[in-house]
C-alpha cells in the first residue's frame, strides 16, 4: 500500500485504489440545503423586443441562446438601419457659399424667393445679381453713392486749394489720387491680388510727377507721353518673363497698361495751369455730389452739369480764368461723369467704390483741365 492510498484510508476511514489527493474533486451540493433535489438553472432575462414586435415565448432553455445572438446582431442591425439627417437651419446653409437652400414644404416660400435657380443633375449654383438683372433686362450697375461721393469732393477741395498755394503743395493730393486710382483700377477688372501691378502704375505715375517737376509746365507733354511709353515697354517686358497662362498674362498686361495710363494721366494736374486745376477740381467736386442725389437718372446727370458750370463760373471769378471757368467747369464735368460711370459698371464691390469711384472722376478730369486751361490762358 502506497503512502497515499495509506493517507486517504486515515483521513476517509476507507481504502481504495486510485485516490489522488491532488485531483480536483467535483462539488457535492448538501441535500438538505434543496430538499433532496438538484438545484435548478436560474432562469435568464428575456431580451427586449424591436419597437412594434412582439416578444415571442421562449423556454428557459432557450433563453440564454436567443440572448447571446440579438447581441451578436445588434452591431449589424444598427449599420443596417437607414440613418434620418438632422434638419440643417437656414440660417447654417446660408453661410456656406454655393449651397443651394430650398424652403420647406409648406412655408410659403420658393427658390425663386430665395434668389436660386432650379434644381439640376451637375448641381445648383446661385445666380448672381448682375446676371439676375440682365435676365429681367434690367442695368447692372450700382452707382458709389454720397460716401464716395464725399470723399471725392474732399480730395477734389484739397486739389483746388493746394493748386493755389504752389506746385509742390499740389504733389501731396494727387499722389494719394494717384495711389487709389492704381488699385481701384485693378479690382474694377477683378484682378485682387495684384500687388505687382498696383506698385508698378504707382511706380510710373511718381515717375511722371518727378519728370514734371524737373522738366518744368512747358514740357509736360513730353514728360508725360515718354513715362508712358517706358511703362508701356517695361510692363510688355515683365509680362513676357510671366509663367502664368496665356488668358491670364493678357488680362494682367492691359489692366496694368490701363491702371498705369490713368494714374500717369493724372498728373495733368501738375502740369496744368494752377487756376485751371482750381477751377477744374472744384467743378469736379460739386459735380459728383450733384451726381450722388437721389434723382432719377437723366435728371442727376443734367443738374450735375449745371452744378459743374456753376462751380466754374464762381471759382473762375476768383481767378484769371473769369467767366471762362464755366465752360472748363462744364468740361471737367463731363469728364469726372464719365469717370463716375465706369467705376459703377457691373455691380462692383465695395472697395471699388471707395478706391475707383472715389479717384476715377478726378483722374478722368485731368487732361480737360489741362487743355481747356491751356486754351483759355
Amino acid at each position: 500500500m502506497s503512502d497515499q492510498q495509506r493517507y486517504g484510508q486515515q483521513q476517509y476511514g476507507e481504502s481504495y485504489e486510485g485516490y489522488d489527493p491532488y485531483q480536483q474533486q467535483p462539488q457535492q451540493y448538501p441535500q438538505q440545503q434543496y430538499g433532496g433535489q438538484q438545484p435548478q438553472a436560474q432562469p435568464q432575462p428575456q431580451t427586449p423586443a424591436w419597437p412594434g414586435q412582439q416578444q415571442p415565448a421562449y423556454d428557459d432553455g432557450q433563453a440564454q441562446q436567443y440572448t447571446q445572438q440579438w447581441q451578436g446582431q445588434t452591431w449589424e442591425t444598427q449599420m443596417q438601419a437607414p440613418v434620418t439627417a438632422a434638419p440643417v437651419a437656414p440660417a447654417a446653409v446660408a453661410e456656406v457659399p454655393g449651397t443651394p437652400y430650398l424652403p420647406p414644404q409648406g412655408s410659403g416660400g420658393s427658390a425663386a424667393d430665395a434668389g436660386y435657380g432650379p434644381a439640376t443633375v451637375a448641381g445648383n449654383t446661385r445666380v448672381t445679381d448682375a446676371q439676375r438683372a440682365r435676365l429681367e433686362g434690367r442695368s447692372p450697375i450700382i452707382e458709389p453713392g454720397m460716401q464716395p461721393a464725399a470723399l471725392t469732393a474732399v480730395l477734389g477741395l484739397l486739389l483746388s486749394g493746394t493748386a493755389a498755394i504752389g506746385t509742390y503743395a499740389l504733389v501731396v493730393p494727387l499722389v494719394i489720387l494717384q495711389a487709389v486710382t492704381a488699385a481701384g483700377w485693378f479690382r474694377l477688372n477683378g484682378m485682387w491680388p495684384a500687388r505687382q501691378g498696383i506698385a508698378l502704375a504707382f511706380a510710373g505715375a511718381v515717375t511722371a510727377d518727378v519728370a514734371l517737376l524737373a522738366a518744368g509746365r512747358e514740357n509736360a507733354p513730353a514728360a508725360i507721353v515718354g513715362t508712358l511709353g517706358v511703362w508701356v515697354v517695361l510692363t510688355l517686358f515683365l509680362q513676357l518673363r510671366s509663367h502664368a497662362d496665356p488668358d491670364t498674362r493678357m488680362s494682367g498686361l492691359m489692366a496694368t497698361i490701363a491702371s498705369a495710363a490713368l494714374a500717369i494721366i493724372a498728373a495733368g494736374h501738375l502740369a496744368a495751369d494752377p487756376d485751371a486745376v482750381t477751377v477744374g477740381a472744384a467743378a469736379v467736386a460739386v459735380a459728383v455730389l450733384a451726381r450722388a442725389l437721389p434723382l432719377p437718372t437723366a435728371a442727376s446727370v443734367v443738374v450735375a452739369l449745371l452744378a459743374a458750370a456753376g462751380a466754374g463760373i464762381a471759382v473762375g471769378g476768383m481767378t484769371e480764368l473769369g467767366t471762362g471757368g464755366a465752360f472748363l467747369g462744364a468740361a471737367a464735368g463731363v469728364c469726372a461723369l464719365v469717370g463716375h460711370r465706369v467705376a459703377s459698371y457691373d455691380y462692383p464691390s465695395r472697395f471699388v467704390h471707395f478706391t475707383a469711384g472715389v479717384a476715377l472722376p478726378l483722374a478722368a478730369a485731368a487732361p480737360a483741365v489741362y487743355l481747356v486751361g491751356r486754351a483759355l490762358a
